[in-house]
C-alpha cells in the first residue's frame, strides 16, 4: 500500500469568506442568491479543512494558506496545537529565486522527507503531470527528483525512501535521491505504448491513472503497459488559430478495439521485466493491482469485456504464473471492486451484489470462502477499512433506506452491527491509520457541511470546520429545504424523489416546476446532503417562483441490485419512462401548473432530458441538455459496453435507446448546449442532433462553448453558463 498523498485544493485549503454588507442593526446581512453570487464569487464556498494523518493516528498535517504562502504544519488530534513542519518560503529549488508552491505532497514511510508535487498541468480530468521535488527535513534541503525536460507524473517513495519512481513521456523512470542518477526502468513508451500510466478510458471509465506500484521491500515495481495501437483517434477540433488544430485523443467507442494490456513486474537490481500471465482471453481490463502483502506476489483483478465476470489473481512477481483465487460474476454486469486485504494479506474483503444487495464478504488467501459479513437487505455503499485489533468493519450503508450515509460497524465474524454515527443524513468519513479517530464532514439536504473529529464509537473530539459563515448565510436566506417525497408511476413503482418549494409557497397555487436529472446507472441525486452550488441556482430559481425537483428513476443506486440493473441493454428505456411518469405525476398536483414543466440534465443528465423532452409526448414545455450522448454507438467502450454489450450484440437496445431517434418528435422549447473541446461526450453527439432536429424542420436553442471540456468551466464560463440556463427558463418555462 502507497504512504497516503494529500489531494490539491480547488484554491486554497482553508478559506476566509467574505462578508457582506452590514446591515442596519450592525448584522451581515448575507448576499443575495444570484447567478454571480454563486458561480462568479466565494460568497458561499465552504471551508472544510484537507488534512492527511500521520502514521501514528495521533496528528495530522495540513497547509496553512491564511498567510499567503502553504506552510506545512503538524496538528495533535486531540488539541489542535499546530507545529510548522515546513515554511513554505524555504522551498527554493536550486538555482531559483522562488519557492515552489505545494499542491500535493506525502511523507517517505520513516517520516523524514517529503516529496512535493507542484507546477503542475492538466491531463484529461485531472492535474497529474506537473514536477516533484523532495523535501529533506532534517538537512531542510529541496531535490528536484529529475534535471531532465518533461513532465513527471505520480512520483512515489520506495519504501525504503531511498529511492523515487516516477513517469514521464509514458515511460518509467527511477531516482536515487543520495546519487541522484536517474534510471530509466521501460525504453519502448510513446505514441503507442503507455507505461505507468493509463490511456484515455481507463483514466475516465476505471479511475485508472497512477499504474504502478512499489513491492513492500523496494526491489520491485508492478506497472500496466497498454498498447494503443489498435485504437483509432478521434479529433478534437481546436479553432484558436488560423488554421484549426486537430486534437487527436485515442478513444475507443462502443464496439471498437481497446488498447492491448500487460503487466510486467520490473526488478530493480538487475533490470528485468517479468510479464504476468493474465490468460488466454486477451480482449480483458486489468482494473485494480498491487503486491498482496508479500514482495514475492501480485493480486490483480481482471474483467471481461463484457464486465460481467471478474476474477481475482494471485501472480508470482518472479516468474509471471497465476491462478483464479475467486470469481464474481453477474447476468448483467459486474463492479470493478478491490479487494482490501487484512490480517498480513491472509485474508480479504470483497464487495459483491452477488445476492441481490451489496455486500462485504470475507475470504481467506486461496479464495475460499469464510462467510457474509455485512447483514444483507440493503446495500453497503463504501467500505471504510478494518480496526485488526478489535476485528471491526467501518462502513456506510443503506440501513435507512438510499437516503441517507450513516456509519456503521460491525464484528468480522458478522455480528454486532451498530451504528456509529446517529444524526440522519450524509456522513463522508476519514479514518485514521489506527482506526481509533476519524473526520466525519456531515451535511443534510439545505444544510452546509461540517467537519468534527471523532473517535472510533463517534463522540466528538473537537470541530474542525463550523462552516459558521456559511451556515449563517444560507440560513439568512431564509429558504425552504427541500422536501423528500415519494412518487407511484402508474406502472406501480416507487420512485425517490426531492422537491423545493418558492418562500411563501401556497399551495392553492399552480407553479412552473423545473426538473433536474442524472439517472445513470448506480447514481443518485436524491439524498439528504449538500448540494453546493446547483442547490443554491435551484434555490434562486425557488425565489422567482419556480418549483425545482429531482426523481431518481428505476437504474439509479442505493436500492438493490434488481432496480439498479433492470435497465442492462436498454438504457434509457425506463429511465425516460420514469421521468416522464414523475412529470405526469406532478402535473396532477393541484400546486403545479401542468402546461408549464421543464426538465434539465448534464451529460447522462443530458442525455436522460433529451430522451425524455423527445418521449415525452408534449409533457414537458422546456427542455435542456448539456453534453449529452445522443447514440451510445458515439460513447467509449468500457461505460457503454458494461450496460449495453457491443452495437454488433445488441443493435435494437442501442436504437431504442438514442435521442436522435426521436428528435422528429420534439414538442416545447429546447435548448442544446455543449463545448467543442469535450473529450469525453464528443461535441459530434450534439452535431448530429442538430442535423436531426434540421431534417425534421425542428425549432431549438443552441450554445456552443469553444474549446470547452465536458466540465463547461474556466474563468467566467460558469457564470456565463448558468446565466444562459436562467435568462433560457425564464423565457421559456
Amino acid at each position: 500500500m502507497n504512504a497516503p498523498s494529500v489531494r490539491r485544493c480547488v484554491a486554497v485549503c482553508a478559506v476566509v469568506l467574505r462578508v457582506g454588507p452590514l446591515a442596519a442593526q450592525g448584522v451581515p446581512a448575507p448576499p443575495s442568491l444570484t447567478v454571480h453570487t454563486i458561480w462568479g464569487t466565494r460568497d458561499f464556498a465552504s471551508d472544510l479543512v484537507s488534512l492527511a494523518w500521520m502514521k501514528d493516528g495521533k496528528a495530522y498535517t495540513t497547509l496553512d494558506d491564511a498567510s499567503g504562502s502553504s506552510d506545512l504544519y503538524r496538528v495533535d488530534a486531540f488539541t489542535g496545537k499546530k507545529d510548522l513542519l515546513l515554511r513554505a518560503a524555504d522551498l527554493v529549488p536550486p538555482g531559483a529565486r522562488q519557492p515552489v508552491a505545494i499542491e500535493e505532497y506525502s511523507f517517505s514511510a520513516d517520516g523524514s522527507k517529503l516529496l512535493i508535487f507542484t507546477n503542475s498541468a492538466r491531463v484529461w480530468r485531472l492535474n497529474t503531470k506537473g514536477t516533484y521535488y523532495v523535501w529533506d527535513l532534517a538537512a531542510k534541503r529541496l531535490i528536484p527528483v529529475s534535471t531532465k525536460p518533461g513532465y513527471q507524473m505520480f512520483a512515489k517513495f520506495s519504501p525504503d525512501g531511498r529511492l523515487v519512481a516516477f513517469v514521464r513521456d509514458d515511460n518509467l523512470y527511477v531516482t536515487d535521491l543520495a546519487s541522484g542518477v536517474e534510471t530509466a526502468l521501460t525504453g519502448d513508451g510513446g505514441e503507442n505504448v503507455i507505461n505507468g500510466t493509463s490511456d484515455w478510458v481507463y483514466e475516465e471509465e476505471l479511475d485508472l491513472r497512477d499504474a504502478f506500484r512499489w513491492s513492500p521491500d523496494g526491489k520491485r515495481i508492478a506497472f500496466w503497459r497498454l498498447d494503443q495501437s489498435a485504437i483509432r483517434p478521434f479529433y478534437l477540433v481546436n479553432q484558436d488559430s488560423l488554421y484549426p488544430q486537430l486534437v487527436p485523443v485515442r478513444y475507443p467507442k462502443a464496439g471498437m478495439p481497446n488498447s492491448e494490456v500487460k503487466i510486467g513486474v520490473i526488478e530493480l537490481g538487475s533490470g528485468r521485466t517479468t510479464w504476468v500471465d493474465l490468460g488466454a482471453e486477451r480482449d480483458i481490463y486489468i482494473a485494480a493491482l498491487d503486491f498482496a502483502g508479500s514482495p514475492d506476489e501480485v493480486w490483480l483483478t481482471r474483467l471481461n469485456r463484457h464486465q460481467n465476470r471478474l476474477d481475482l489473481l494471485l501472480a508470482d512477481a518472479r516468474t509471471g504464473a497465476s491462478r483464479v483465487v475467486m470469481t464474481d460474476r453477474d447476468s448483467a454486469w459486474v463492479d470493478a471492486h478491490q479487494p482490501q486485504w487484512i490480517n498480513g494479506g491472509r485474508q480479504f474483503l470483497f464487495l459483491s451484489d452477488r445476492e441481490g444487495y451489496t455486500q462485504a464478504y470475507l475470504f481467506n488467501r486461496d479464495g475460499s470462502f469464510v462467510r457474509r459479513v455485512t447483514p444483507g437487505g440493503w446495500d453497503v455503499l463504501e467500505l471504510y477499512g478494518v480496526d485488526e485489533p478489535a476485528k471491526l468493519l467501518y462502513f456506510t450503508g443503506a440501513i435507512d433506506g438510499p437516503l441517507g450515509r450513516p456509519l456503521l460497524k460491525i464484528g468480522l465474524d458478522g455480528k454486532g452491527l451498530a451504528r456509529v454515527t446517529t444524526e440522519p443524513g450524509t456522513h463522508r468519513v476519514e479514518f485514521d491509520p489506527t482506526f481509533q479517530l476519524y473526520v466525519d464532514t456531515y451535511s443534510r439536504a439545505g444544510v452546509p457541511p461540517v467537519q468534527t473529529l471523532r473517535r472510533a464509537d463517534g463522540r466528538v473530539v473537537r470541530t474542525l470546520a463550523d462552516n459558521a459563515a456559511l451556515a449563517a448565510r444560507v440560513a439568512g436566506l431564509a429558504l425552504a429545504r427541500p422536501e423528500f417525497i415519494t412518487i407511484k408511476t402508474a406502472e406501480g413503482v416507487e420512485l425517490n424523489a426531492w422537491i423545493i418549494k418558492p418562500k411563501g409557497f401556497d399551495p392553492s397555487r399552480r407553479y412552473p416546476l423545473l426538473m433536474n436529472v442524472y439517472g445513470g446507472p448506480g447514481s443518485q441525486t436524491v439524498t439528504d446532503s449538500w448540494g453546493g452550488a446547483s442547490y443554491l441556482w435551484h434555490q434562486m430559481l425557488a425565489q422567482d417562483g419556480y418549483l425545482v425537483a429531482s426523481v431518481d428513476n428505476r437504474g439509479t443506486g442505493g436500492r438493490g441490485a434488481k432496480f439498479m440493473k433492470m435497465t442492462y441493454l436498454h438504457l434509457g428505456r425506463y429511465e425516460s419512462a420514469d421521468q416522464i411518469a414523475a412529470a405526469r405525476w406532478f402535473a396532477a398536483q393541484s400546486y403545479v401548473d401542468p402546461d408549464r414543466i421543464g426538465i434539465w440534465g448534464w451529460s447522462y443528465g443530458g442525455y436522460m432530458s433529451s430522451l425524455s423532452m423527445f418521449r415525452g409526448a408534449g409533457v414537458f414545455k422546456a427542455g435542456l441538455a448539456v453534453a449529452p450522448v445522443t447514440d451510445w454507438r458515439f460513447y467509449d467502450t468500457i461505460y457503454t459496453e458494461r450496460y449495453m454489450r457491443t452495437p454488433q450484440e445488441n443493435p435494437a437496445g442501442y436504437a431504442e435507446g438514442a435521442p436522435l431517434a426521436y428528435a422528429d418528435s420534439l414538442k416545447g422549447h429546447f435548448l442544446l448546449v455543449h463545448g467543442t473541446g469535450d473529450d469525453n461526450v464528443h461535441f459530434q453527439n450534439s452535431i448530429r442532433l442538430v442535423e436531426r432536429l434540421e431534417a425534421a424542420n425542428k425549432q431549438f436553442g443552441m450554445r456552443i462553448y469553444p474549446n470547452k471540456t465536458h466540465a463547461i468551466a474556466g474563468g467566467n464560463t460558469r457564470e456565463n453558463l448558468y446565466e444562459l440556463f436562467t435568462t433560457w427558463l425564464k423565457s421559456n418555462l
